[in-house]
């Protein structure tokens, strides 16, 4: 052991405990950085070091010289990056002491569904006795010092993440940390200021999905540049261009730079790339400490070696202390280790060397296999089913966790262990954190704070993130273009509905609708920043976690990038609008107007940001954004005057950004006009006898002095209680809104929750509950003192019960052959081949294995066996028994794709239900298929999951588990022809590798065709496939045919072309390795290939295989169906599924309920018991109107769910031919209705008896069903925007356009009479809400009694002589007839008002007689099912068909 102390440090006190300490005094002067050939010395020394280290044990066999460091490519880079370092050394060291750590038990929380969830009283005793808070690391203690790497090893579940995390010091999230963690000598409190040094690599991969790999990399370097920069560089630039390509070319992704990342949804590099990037992306930060959760997950073995290595030789070279997780670490991985840790639920059951690990456990009794993987043995030594035990022991060996864990405490390394917890004591970790911290000052910008964690000034950061904020528009081209499209198209809509708006009082009306129009417009755009503000969310917080940022730096970069994208929007906007409605054509008038706008834009985007900013998820702020935008629009003045706002809620008014826009916006625009009364609004008028202005009066126009027939602009204000004054105040208060918005975004960002969403609780539906078994609650330690449960039911020790299930399981008998495949894509940069002419085979009882680095083209070549491209270009040929492919092909052949993408609101069983019912055959019972479900649960060993949610990554099933819930999904369809999978035990730990690969086995056996890309199996895995397809970069075949035992046949193949395998490596990483790695650089293996004997036999055996299977019938009969069940049960299935999941969506629903209770209380007391005067004619119109803008909040949230829904159907549902696409859409369609339903109800009584609108049966009931017609029709809007739109950000940018178009001609905004005839006689009767406003307004108002206030009568005198009724005897019987004269019989001060009834009011909003109101109403019930059949039509429009091989 001593020989092995490789303790790098700046000075060795105290230390002198063995021999090899003089080496480490030399070796540690490598950190002074010392002149390159000393330190070419020195690391040959430590190299040899290590290997003799080894020999003293008496281990001397031909692998372990294998293990030295200089292996690395980059090492002698490192060494340079090291030596050039300014500051004398970065390594701290960590030592943990009796950490323990609990969480809120997460064994199963209970989904709440729309009903259950308003039983309070039950839920109220359940909080009562709460679960006692469950350890998941139990007194767990060790030391990790500079230079030294420690593997953490457990099987999922066991604690090991949150091992990681504590020494990563990250606390969020855990209710109870006890024990002390010491970074060098500093706490874990000290230390949280160099959040930049102490990092960790988490599994999820998070990014910008739209920004290359190139750029993502920019980002990370420029917010670490050294303040004091290396000695060989010599500008800033230059250090991060070369640490970049350093960094790209560590993980051999330098051809991927200008790649977009890419995720689930847009085409980018392949899932190892991805991870690859993830992990530079931390190396980035250089920490002292660096913790490693499971980063090799997706790695083909050969990179994952190499990530080991690199690794090895970094913490060597710069003294990190370094720990990492691996699930499937081979033996050449393992053997670069320092120290071993391994969990079991929690208890630490051995920590000590690595070489002493395996004789640990053997002295105890077990046995591990020739050639095992080591780590995989040590984490299986408490499972039964996978350990062996020496006979002599069957007695006396630990059995559990807490039998080992003692062991391991009696053991003389516990007690060597032991002694290293005094590190933090020690002179050498002084000194350590003391260089530690001066390194971090030189690093640091002189102009941050002493305590911050960033490394560049805050004004970098800023310009960072800029570049970035460009970078991600620039990278979703699309969105952007459509934004600023649709505001060019808004525009000139919007202007040609005011256009030339005349300067008299008919053009009141119309500009305020302009101004109005301007302001609402922007202000709705800016709401889709509550939806981006939560896709970046996660990423942000990843950011801070490494301390590249500061959030602060990433709010200003957004609104700084933001000027210049505003400035073209609103310009645009307002110059087409301005001069189309023909406002004041004055230069002054216009700057003003434009400023006012623009910069109430920011105001409102800043505030939409700040609501996405404080609330903790998307639900929330969508809640409270579609309600503040009621509210802002409501009180902004145009709606309600401010003169006439009820008392109660004229404090919006005082708090709405945008009413001090609009009043600046008035005063600007009728400052300093006259405005002349005309048509209607002039009583008398039209006849000759009536034109003397002295016997004429204005009507209806707030703010004409009695008997006057103009108002100069000011008046008119005034009536508004407006003053011109007001216009450049308001743009003060506008700033200091901005400022506040600013302020609190930065704030709340500030405190965002960066664990958020980490628990990984199991949910069980509350209507399933009842099935679930409870948990044995274990009464004492003895009772927990019994063995685990094996895995499996279906295990060797109870034959009986596997042969079963093997009888039970599908057989198959077709054999599927491809030819000559080839598969070509157009990039830009011109044509790229992905497969270059692949050929191979797979039989029943055949288990294939297809490997290849990453990028090789793996999944690409399943993707076109199994018919799932649907662009690029596919040659060759594809035969299914020597025939072309059947039509019911992708159903009948099983694909299980590398992401796991499922309905979140089922159960497991019902997802296998779902599967098995829609698509095993015809001919099969419901009984039958159902039983089937139990047989695959039981080979899949779902039994303790069947009854949980399957939910979203994070919360819900674990990724291992979701895998296996995919696999159950294909294999309940009895597939008959093979099955494909997608890497499979990518992210599983080596036991449930081995089982879900034993599994494929044993389908396999039974006569299954199974063909699976893996990625670094282990010698035992690749050990049970039969044959394999090699593939080498550009889609080339390596090798195709049999793996042989143990890989002898492979192991041939190689040795005879030159490359012999070495004694005990594992073949599949030695053939990656040769293929790619090392010694791909000495021949063409593709070239080798087609040169030898096993090509041309393959050849042969392939026309055989062809010409054998077309002759005989063939294996499985093709029904001509392309489904296996009919549309009816189609239907059935799937309404029902959508039903339930819609039922358990609580937030959902609950969002819905809440957003029409709140609004309709809202605009109810808005508009509380409206009264009889001419004015409140136009509010009974507002308070109706109001109820259109219910939808856009309903609508943002139900898109995305659509959107979900849809991408979950066509990733995975549609190609494996589940159902049809009209059942989904009937699905969609009707699992919405009974909650609208409600929803319509909820708003018609909180609103209609507030607002004082008519109670009698035939009015009310009337304006109820209209009420309830547009629920369906709104939520046919948007559905059939989100069948087509690509994402959901496109859909929300759609629906201000359609709704802003169908508001603006429905004839309220501008009167029927003064829309332009362009427009007026096609798209006014084409508008839904024409209709709707039309039916609601007729039932309300028709029968209404006017009676006017004083200021409404027009007030003049007749001509001397005559009464009030004689001089207006003409007018009122021709052209006044709707007017109503009060006082006939006097001779001076006539008295007109303008309407007498509600209908001489609808007279001119074109609503002519009563029964308009059911015409109207019918046309809404046509229009609500017509958009439900766009719904249908546009995802038929959607449904691409796949490509077949030409």
């Amino acid at each position: 052991m001593d020989g092995r102390r490789r303790s790098i440090s700046v000075m060795n006190v105290g230390l002198a405990e063995g021999a090899g300490d003089d080496l480490f005094r030399r070796l540690s002067r490598t950190f002074s950085g010392k002149s390159q050939q000393q330190q070419q010395e020195q690391s040959e020394e430590h190299g040899i070091e290590r290997w003799t280290s080894r020999n003293e044990k008496g281990e001397t066999d031909d692998s372990s010289e294998k293990t030295k460091v200089n292996e690395w490519r980059l090492d002698q880079h490192v060494k340079d990056f090291q030596a050039n370092d300014p500051a004398e050394g970065r390594s701290l060291g960590v030592t943990w002491k009796d950490l323990t750590v609990r969480v809120v038990p997460s064994d199963a929380t209970l989904q709440e569904n729309v009903l259950s969830q308003f039983n309070k009283i039950q839920q109220a005793k359940e909080a009562r006795n709460k679960a006692p808070l469950k350890t998941i690391l139990d007194r767990s203690r060790g030391c990790v010092k500079p230079g030294e790497m420690l593997l953490v090893l457990g099987r999922p579940g066991s604690g090991c993440t949150t091992l990681l995390k504590m020494l990563a010091n990250k606390r969020k999230g855990y209710a109870e940390v006890d024990g002390e963690v010491r970074f060098g000598t500093m706490t874990a409190k000290e230390a949280e200021q160099y959040r930049g040094s102490i990092v960790i690599n988490t599994e999820e991969e998070l990014f910008y999905p739209s920004l290359t790999v190139g750029k993502t990399m920019d980002f990370a370097t420029r917010l670490n540049i050294p303040d004091t920069l290396p000695n060989n560089t010599e500008n800033r630039e230059d250090y991060r261009v070369k640490f970049k390509n350093f960094l790209l070319d560590s993980m051999g992704i330098s051809h991927t730079e200008d790649t977009k990342v890419g995720d689930a949804f847009v085409r980018g590099v392949s899932g190892g790339e991805r991870k690859r990037v993830s992990i530079i992306e931390t190396l980035c930060t250089r920490g002292s400490v660096m913790c490693w959760d499971n980063s090799t997950r997706g790695l083909d073995a050969s990179t994952a070696l190499e990530y080991t290595r690199a690794l090895r030789s970094m913490t060597d070279t710069m003294g990190i202390a370094t720990i990492v997780t691996l699930y499937q670490a081979g033996n050449g991985i393992y053997d670069l280790f320092d120290k071993v840790l391994v969990l079991d639920e929690g208890k630490q059951v051995y920590y000590g060397p690595l070489e002493q690990a395996r004789p640990f456990m053997e002295s105890h009794g077990f046995v591990c296999g020739d050639g095992a993987n080591v780590a995989d043995f040590l984490t299986g030594v408490t499972v039964p089913s996978e350990r062996q035990i020496k006979p002599a022991f069957e007695a006396r060996f630990p059995r559990n966790n807490i039998e080992l864990e003692r062991a391991y405490s009696e053991s003389p390394i516990k007690v060597s262990m032991d002694r290293e917890l005094e590190y933090p004591n020690t002179q050498e970790a002084k000194v350590n954190t003391e260089t530690f911290i001066h390194a971090i000052s030189l690093d640091k910008s002189k102009h941050l704070p002493k305590q911050s964690p960033m490394t560049v000034s805050f004004l970098a950061q800023v310009k960072a993130c800029v570049t970035r904020q460009y970078q991600i528009i620039w990278g979703d081209k699309a969105t952007f273009i459509i934004k600023q499209g649709s505001t060019i198209v808004q525009a000139l809509i919007s202007g040609s509905l005011f256009y030339n708006a005349p300067d008299n009082s008919a053009g009141l009306f119309i500009k305020g609708g302009a101004l109005f129009l301007a302001l609402l417009f922007n202000a709705l755009v800016a709401m889709s920043e509550v939806t981006d503000s939560y896709t970046g969310r996660p990423i942000l917080a990843k950011h801070k976690n490494f301390a590249f940022f500061n959030p602060a730096a990433f709010c200003i970069a957004q609104i700084a990038a933001d000027v210049p994208i505003l400035f073209f929007q609103v310009t645009s906007f307002i110059v087409i609008l301005y001069w189309m409605t023909a406002l004041k054509a004055t230069a002054a008038a216009f700057f003003t107007c434009w400023f006012v706008v623009y910069l109430t834009t920011f105001v409102m985007t800043a505030f939409f940001r700040m609501i996405g900013a404080g609330f903790p998820n998307f639900d929330a702020a969508s809640k409270v954004s579609g309600f503040s935008v009621t509210a802002l629009i409501l009180y902004i003045g145009y709606q309600i005057p401010k003169p006439q706002m009820h008392p109660w809620f004229v404090w919006i008014y005082w708090i709405n950004p945008l009413s001090y826009g609009f009043e600046s916006l008035m005063a600007n625009e009728f400052e300093g006009t006259t405005i002349p009364c005309v048509y209607n609004n002039l009583v008398p008028n039209y006849l000759p006898q009536y034109e003397d202005p002295a016997h004429q009066s204005c009507a209806g126009i707030a703010g004409a002095a009695p008997g006057a027939v103009s108002l100069t602009g000011e008046e008119y204000l005034r009536s508004l209680s407006y003053s011109p004054l007001h216009v450049w105040r308001n743009v003060g208060i506008l700033f200091a809104w901005w400022v506040l918005f600013v302020g609190l975004t930065i704030f709340f960002t500030l405190r965002w929750d960066d664990a958020a969403g980490s628990t990984g609780a199991l949910l069980i539906p509350r209507e399933n509950a009842k099935k679930v078994p409870q948990a044995v609650v274990p009464g004492d330690e003895e009772a927990q003192a019994n063995e685990k449960a094996p895995r499996a039911r279906a295990n060797d020790s109870n034959n009986t019960s596997s042969d079963q299930a093997g009888g039970d399981l599908m057989r198959n008998t077709s054999v599927f052959t491809w030819r000559n495949l080839s598969y070509v894509v157009q990039t830009p940069s011109g044509p790229r081949t992905l497969l270059d002419k692949v050929n191979g085979y797979v039989r029943p009882g055949m288990l294939g294995a297809l490997m290849g680095s990453s990028g090789a083209g793996k999944t690409t070549l399943l993707d076109v066996l199994a018919q799932r491209k649907t662009d690029g270009q596919i040659h060759g040929e594809v035969l299914v028994d020597g025939r072309p492919l059947p039509v019911s092909f992708q159903r009948s052949a099983g694909y299980c794709e590398q992401l796991d993408v499922h309905e979140p609101y089922c159960t497991v069983r019902e997802a296998l239900e779902f599967s098995a019912l829609l698509r095993q055959s015809r001919e099969t019972s419901r009984e039958d298929k159902l039983a089937y479900v139990d047989t695959i649960i039981d080979l899949l060993e779902l039994h303790d999951l069947e009854h949980t949610l399957i939910g979203r990554v994070g919360a819900g099933l674990s990724v291992e588990q979701r895998k296996r819930v995919t696999i159950g999904v294909e294999l309940v369809s009895k597939p008959s022809i093979l099955i494909f999978l997608d890497e499979p035990t990518s992210g599983l730990d080596g036991q449930a590798a081995f089982n879900t690969v034993r599994f494929l086995r044993k389908l396999a056996d039974v006569g299954q065709a199974v063909l699976v890309t893996i990625h670094q199996p282990s010698a035992q895995l690749f050990a049970q496939f039969d044959t394999l397809l090699l593939l080498a970069k550009g889609g080339k075949t390596v090798y195709f045919g049999d793996i042989g035992d143990n890989g002898n046949t492979i192991k041939d193949y190689f040795n005879r072309n030159g490359v012999p395998c070495p004694q005990g490596a594992n073949p599949a990483e030695f053939m990656i390795d040769v293929v790619t790695g090392a010694h791909s650089s000495e021949k063409d293996w593709h070239q080798v290939w087609l040169d030898s004997p096993e090509q041309a036999q393959m050849q042969q055996d392939l026309e055989h295989i062809i010409t054998d299977a077309a002759g005989k019938e063939p294996g499985t009969t093709d029904d001509g169906h392309e489904f296996a069940t009919d549309v009816w049960t189609q239907t059935k299935l799937v309404t029902h599924r959508m039903n339930v999941s819609l039922y358990r969506n609580i937030d959902y629903v609950n969002n819905k309920f809440a957003l029409h209770i709140g609004v309709a209380l809202f605009v109810g007391f808005s508009f509380w018991q409206i009264g009889d005067s001419v004015q409140e004619q136009q509010l009974i119109l507002f308070s109706l109107f109001n109820y259109i803008f219910v939808a856009p909040g309903v609508i943002a949230q139900l898109q995305p769910l659509f959107i979900d829904r849809r991408d979950i159907y066509e990733t995975r549902e549609k190609k494996s031919k589940m159902y049809h696409w009209a059942p989904f859409t009937t699905g969609l369609i009707i699992s919405e209705m009974p909650y609208l339903i409600i929803c319509g109800i909820l708003y018609f009584v909180c609103f209609y008896y507030t607002a004082g609108l008519p109670v009698s049966s035939d009015k009310a009931g009337a304006v109820f069903f209209v009420m309830l017609v547009y629920q369906f029709f709104y939520t046919g809007l948007g559905q059939f925007v989100a069948a087509y739109a690509p994402n959901a950000v496109f859909a929300s940018l759609v629906n201000p356009l359609i709704i802003g178009v169908l508001v603006s001609f429905c004839g309220v905004l501008v009167p029927y009479a003064q829309i332009q005839p362009f427009w007026r006689y096609w798209l006014y009767y084409l508008n839904p809400f024409n209709y709707l406003m039309g039916a609601l307004l007729v039932f309300a108002d028709f029968d209404w009694e006017v009676n006017c206030n004083e200021s409404e009568f027009a007030i003049f005198d007749p001509p001397s002589g005559q009464t009030c009724a004689q001089y207006l005897e003409a007018w009122l019987a021709g052209p006044g007839a709707r007017n109503n004269l009060v006082n006939g019989d006097a001779t001076t001060d006539c008295r007109v008002c303008q309407y007498r009834r509600g209908n001489d009011y609808l007279y001119t909003v074109n609503l002519n007689e009563y029964y308009y109101g059911w015409r109207d109403a019918a046309i809404c019930v046509l229009f609500a099912f017509s958009s439900y059949a766009l719904v249908y039509l546009l995802m038929k429009l959607r449904t691409k068909a796949s490509k077949k091989a030409e």
